[in-house]
């Protein structure tokens, strides 16, 4: 018997049960009392996480929606955009500024690397005009299992007057992200991540500069509008009809994320990168990105070549009804990604390991069973001592 599918994925991820329930309750009047007082809790809430003074937004869209969103509000038809991409939703990214009419300047990346600091300060240093308007960047890349260093980024930026627009979908509430701290004008990410909740809530964040060269700039937009959105969002409201059960979801969700608190959840995300991470290596498998820019969200392995990860992929999907996520583009049949992001727990990683073992051996690539599971195994126990020395358990 196969039984429930283990979804591991850079999302959509696996929704808790109380999330479930709670979006399962009636509708109500999105004009009314109560989604007044919902609307504003969340938007809070999802202030908080992205640890800003600055507007937020939810909109009923994906995670690209919200990237849209950034550039049709922020960003002029005919603007110099400096996009720096490092995988797949980078180069969304440089496009979505074109489809808009900007003049898009890409630092591609060799994918599997992290964007290199130095190089965008020199790139920067070099526009002495201020030609540059907006610097487009992917906090974490779940195509390459790779995270920027958003931080160091910023300081490349100096005191350079361009907008520095973070895609942060797969990185918040995963990674350490802090908005206003690191110099970040506008932030988009999403519902289907790390918060826990099906795909459909987009969260754009902004700053006072942003919204002000927002009010200069005429480019065509409508749904994205964020000077309407914050119009509405002062009575309560939203411009347009909400997706009232993933409110729902969203508020069940940052309850539960406030019990765990957020440093926890970054945390727990950190080590289980580090576990799946050991695991993998343990099993004589390569992994694409390196160990200081590795993903807490998402590992991305290297399949055996004669294997190819596309048969590792279907092969744990019918023996064991494990959901992984394949390569894209250049990296298709050449990579496998193991999703370890949002409601993920310890046994579904543990699970997931000794059901890779199995799968290899039979697919033909030898490797010792219990080698990969014994390193997780033994990276539970060291975490779950921790945790009780430090809550006094075990002296």
């Amino acid at each position: 018997m196969i039984g429930e599918q283990y979804l591991l994925l850079p999302g959509p991820t696996p929704l808790p049960e109380q999330i479930i329930r709670a979006m399962s309750r009636s509708m109500i009047n999105h004009r009314g009392p109560a989604f007044h007082d919902l609307l504003f809790e969340v938007t809070e809430g999802i202030r908080a996480i992205y640890k800003t003074e600055g507007e937020v937004l939810i909109y009923p869209s994906s995670g690209t929606g919200v990237m849209e969103a950034a550039v049709a509000n922020f960003i002029a038809p005919g603007d110099h955009v400096l996009a720096v991409s490092i995988g797949v939703f980078g180069d969304r990214f440089a496009d979505i500024a074109k489809a808009f009419g900007a003049v898009v300047e890409k630092i591609s990346v060799p994918w599997g690397k992290a964007a290199d600091p130095q190089l965008i300060k020199e790139r920067i240093d070099r526009d002495i005009d201020k030609r540059i308007k907006a610097v487009l960047v992917s906090h974490n890349e779940t195509s390459t299992g790779v995270v920027n260093d958003i931080p160091a980024i910023a300081d490349a930026l100096g005191d350079h007057p361009a907008l520095f627009v973070v895609d942060t979908v797969s990185g918040l509430a995963a990674h350490p992200f802090n908005m206003d701290e690191w110099r970040v004008d506008v932030a988009a990410s999403g519902s289907q991540k790390a918060f826990m909740i099906p795909p459909g809530l987009g969260f754009l964040a902004f700053n006072r500069r942003a919204l002000a060269i927002h009010k200069k700039i005429n480019n065509s937009r409508y749904y994205w509008d964020v000077s309407t959105g914050l119009e509405y969002l002062q009575k309560g409201q939203t411009p347009t009809t909400p997706a009232i059960s993933l409110f729902y979801g969203l508020q069940e969700a940052l309850h539960m994320m406030a019990q765990e608190g957020l440093e926890n959840i970054i945390s727990r995300h950190a080590f289980y990168r580090d576990l799946t991470r050991a695991s993998i290596k343990a099993m004589g498998l390569g992994l694409l990105a390196e160990p200081e820019h590795a993903s807490c969200s998402v590992t991305a392995v290297l399949a055996p070549p004669q294997l190819g990860a596309n048969r590792i992929c279907q092969a744990m999907l019918q023996q064991f009804n494990i959901v992984l996520a394949g390569g894209q583009q250049s990296l298709h049949d050449v990579i496998f990604r193991i999703g370890h992001l949002g409601y993920v727990r310890e046994l579904d990683l543990l699970a997931t390991v000794a059901a890779l073992e199995i799968v290899l051996n039979r697919l033909g690539h030898p490797v010792e069973l219990g080698t990969g599971v014994k390193v997780a195994q033994e990276y539970i126990l060291k975490n779950q001592s921790d945790i009780a020395v430090e809550e006094g358990v075990i002296k």
